[in-house]
C-alpha cells in the first residue's frame, strides 16, 4: 500500500472523499515523514505537530459529516518563511527579525485563502535571508540540502518548499518567486513549480523587490498546481496591485491538451548560454513530446538581450533599502552578500532606476510581441543541476551572483508572465532536470494545461 505521503492532494482528497482514509491519517503520515528527513535536508524551520493534528481532526468531522469546508480541507500545506501564518513567527530567514516582535496574528491573502478550503498547516519552510538569492542559506537557518543528493543545493529562495513536496513532507507549499525562487528549486529537486502572473495571486506585505516578487505553487504536478491555483487566486484587498477574479476554473482547463499550439523551443535563448548536454537532452525531448501531442514545435528565440544588469538595479536597490531600514548594529548579523548588493543597491541613483524601469518595460513589450506568434516558450529552467550546497554560484559559472547561472528565469520576473517549470528527467548522477514553459501575461491557464497534456496522466 502506499503510504499517504506519496499521494498528491488531488488523491488525498479523493480518498478523503470516498472514506478510505481521514485526514488524521495523512497528516500523521506526513508528520512522521518531516521528522524522518527533515534533519538531513532542513527543509523546515518551524513545524507544528499538534497544530496540525488539531486541524486534521477537525477536517475529518467535517468530512464524516459530508461537509468539507473547501477544495483542500485536510490537505497537508507548508508556507514559506517570508508569508505570514497566523500563529506563527515569519523571521524571513533572518536574525534581524525579533521572533518576540509578534504579534504573528495575520495570515498572507494566499495563506487565508488556503485556510478558507481547510488546508492543514504543517509549518514554515526555509529560506534564504530575505529571499534574496536563489539557493537555500543563511546565518539564521544554515544550509537546505538537495533531497535527491543533501552535498547538493536545494535551490533558492524558496528552497525548503520544494524539498519538502520532493520528500512527501506535505503535497503543496506556497513559494516566492522574485528572479526564479519557485522554479529554480522546484528544477533542481524534480518537483513543478508555477509563477503566476502578477498580480493572479494577491501578496501581501508587499515584497521589498517591488513588483518582480511573485507568490505561487509548489506541488508535484500541474494537476495539483490548478486545484491550489483555484484556491489562492482569490482577490484580496491587501493587494493593491491585484487582478481581478479568474474567469473560469483553472482545473477544468488542465484537459485542453496542445494540439494547434504554437510553440517557440530556445534551447540555449539563441547561442547566449552554455547549457548542460544532460539538460539540453532532456529539454529537446520535452520539445519532441509536445510535437507527438500535435503542437508546432519550432526553434525560435525571444528576441531580447540579456537584461541581468537592469534586473540588478531593481533588485539591489530592494535590498538596499531593506538593510537602510535596520539599525546599524543589526547590520552586522546580515548574510554578507545580502549586504554587499544592499551596498551597491544603495549607490544606485533614481535615474538609474527609471532607466532599468525602462529596460524592463521595452522587455515587457517585446514578448508581448513574441506572444503574437507563439503561444508558449519552451526553455531549460536552469542550464545545470544542483551544484554545492552552501554556495551563492558554482565555481564554474561565469559570475559570482547567483543571476550568472539563472538566464531563463529572471526575465520573465521582469516581463510578469506566467512561467512554470516541470520535471523532465535526470543527468547521469541522478540529479534532476526541469523545463519552463512560458506563455504571455494572463495566460497562466495555459501554462498548466500543456504542462499537465506532458505529464503521464494528462495524456
Amino acid at each position: 500500500m502506499t503510504d499517504l505521503y506519496e499521494l498528491t492532494a488531488s488523491q488525498l482528497v479523493a480518498g478523503y472523499r470516498s472514506g478510505a482514509f481521514s485526514p488524521v491519517e495523512a497528516v500523521r503520515s506526513v508528520l512522521e515523514r518531516v521528522e524522518a528527513v527533515n534533519g538531513t535536508v532542513n527543509a523546515f524551520c518551524r513545524v507544528d505537530a499538534d497544530g496540525a493534528l488539531e486541524a486534521a481532526r477537525a477536517s475529518r468531522e467535517r468530512w464524516r459529516r459530508g461537509e468539507p469546508t473547501g477544495l483542500v480541507d485536510g490537505v497537508p500545506v507548508s508556507v514559506k518563511d517570508l508569508l505570514p501564518l497566523r500563529g506563527a513567527p515569519t523571521l524571513r530567514g533572518s536574525r534581524t527579525v525579533d521572533p518576540a516582535g509578534g504579534p504573528w496574528d495575520e495570515d498572507a491573502p494566499a495563506v487565508a485563502r488556503l485556510r478558507e478550503h481547510g488546508a492543514v498547516f504543517i509549518g514554515k519552510t526555509t529560506t534564504p535571508e530575505f529571499g534574496w538569492k536563489g539557493v537555500t542559506d543563511g546565518p539564521l537557518y544554515g544550509v537546505s540540502r538537495n533531497p535527491h543528493d543533501p552535498r547538493r543545493t536545494c535551490g533558492g529562495s524558496s528552497g525548503g518548499s520544494a524539498a519538502a513536496v520532493a520528500l512527501g513532507a506535505g503535497p503543496l507549499s506556497l513559494g516566492t518567486d522574485g528572479g526564479g525562487s519557485v522554479r529554480i528549486p522546484a528544477a533542481f529537486c524534480g518537483v513543478f513549480g508555477l509563477k503566476p502572473t502578477y498580480g493572479r495571486v494577491p501578496l501581501y506585505p508587499a515584497s521589498v523587490f517591488g513588483t518582480l516578487a511573485h507568490v505561487g505553487p509548489m506541488t508535484r504536478d500541474a494537476a495539483d498546481a490548478a486545484l491550489m491555483m483555484d484556491v489562492i487566486s482569490a482577490p484580496d484587498w491587501r493587494d493593491w496591485s491585484g487582478l481581478p477574479p479568474q474567469t473560469g476554473c483553472f482545473r477544468d482547463e488542465l484537459a485542453g491538451g496542445v494540439a494547434g499550439l504554437r510553440v517557440a523551443y530556445s534551447p540555449d535563448l539563441g547561442g547566449s548560454v552554455s547549457v548542460a548536454p544532460a539538460v539540453a537532452a532532456a529539454v529537446r525531448r520535452v520539445a519532441d513530446r509536445l510535437a507527438e501531442l500535435g503542437a508546432r514545435v519550432e526553434e525560435a528565440h525571444p528576441p531580447f538581450t540579456d537584461p541581468v544588469e537592469a534586473f540588478h538595479v531593481l533588485w539591489f536597490s530592494g535590498a538596499g533599502q531593506l538593510v537602510a531600514q535596520l539599525h546599524p548594529e543589526d547590520r552586522e548579523l546580515l548574510d554578507p552578500g545580502l549586504a554587499e548588493i544592499a551596498e551597491q543597491g544603495a549607490r544606485y541613483s533614481a535615474l538609474d532606476y527609471v532607466r532599468a524601469a525602462q529596460v524592463r518595460m521595452a522587455l515587457g513589450q517585446t514578448m508581448g510581441g513574441f506572444h503574437q506568434k507563439y503561444d508558449l516558450l519552451l526553455t531549460p529552467t536552469v542550464p545545470r543541476t544542483a551544484f554545492a550546497a552552501g554556495l551563492e554560484a558554482p565555481p564554474d559559472a561565469p559570475g559570482h551572483r547567483w543571476t550568472s547561472w539563472t538566464p531563463f528565469t529572471y526575465p520573465f520576473n521582469m516581463t510578469q508572465q506566467p512561467a512554470a517549470t516541470l520535471p523532465c528527467g535526470t543527468d547521469p548522477e541522478g540529479l534532476p532536470i526541469g523545463a519552463q514553459l512560458v506563455a504571455a501575461r494572463h495566460a497562466d491557464a495555459l501554462v498548466l494545461r500543456a504542462a499537465h497534456a506532458l505529464t503521464p496522466d494528462g495524456r
